[in-house]
């Protein structure tokens, strides 16, 4: 009895130093929107939960031209993970292409982030963008540095970025042209 007690201390003890190393090192949660790079206003600490100042990232378009979370701040933002493999991703297109043609002028974009290290053939995202008609950025996440950050473990999740980069909304599964027009509208 003596010993499953001692190991069972030994066990929780490790527990407990685990999610103290985990919490206030490995955990990116305390970095502060201040601190985290150029054109950060708010002092929202950083995360993808509502209310935190999106984390910025850099990916590189198609065209190999670099983009920024931040060159958009100041318009409202959806950042949509996704992939050319996904049914679900490939039902949602249509109403994005659809909402993102009536509200580019009106300082909103959608970043279409692809999944690119899941994909059979990254090449052929071109392609793909092309047949779908697709006119809004969309980047290549060839590192998974977004994939990670903004925990995609299912797809297409998308992210709702306020207008001072503060994440409104997250939503798991294709979003529809109604949802994005009322979600959007009623944030600033």
């Amino acid at each position: 009895m003596k010993f499953n007690q001692i190991a069972a201390f030994v066990v929780l003890i490790g527990l407990l130093a685990w999610g103290i190393v985990d919490a206030s090192i490995l955990s990116p949660k305390g970095k502060n929107a201040a601190t985290s790079g150029p054109g950060a206003t708010s002092t929202a600490q950083v995360g993808t939960e509502k209310g935190n100042a999106a984390p910025d990232f850099e990916l590189q378009q198609l065209d190999g031209k670099k983009v920024k979370l931040s060159d958009f701040r100041g318009k409202k933002v959806i950042v949509n993970l996704w992939a050319t493999w996904c049914p679900p991703c490939r039902a949602e297109i249509p109403d994005m292409q659809q909402y993102y043609e009536a509200n580019k002028d009106n300082d909103v974009v959608i970043l279409g982030v692809n999944l690119t290290t899941t994909e059979t053939k990254p090449e052929d995202v071109g392609a793909f963008v092309k047949a779908y008609g697709m006119t809004f950025p969309v980047l290549l996440d060839e590192d998974k540095q977004v994939t990670n950050e903004y925990k995609a473990i299912s797809i297409p999740t998308s992210y709702i970025i306020d207008s001072n980069g503060i994440v409104q909304h997250k939503y798991i599964g294709p979003m529809s042209y109604e949802w994005m027009k009322e979600t959007l509208a009623a944030i600033q």
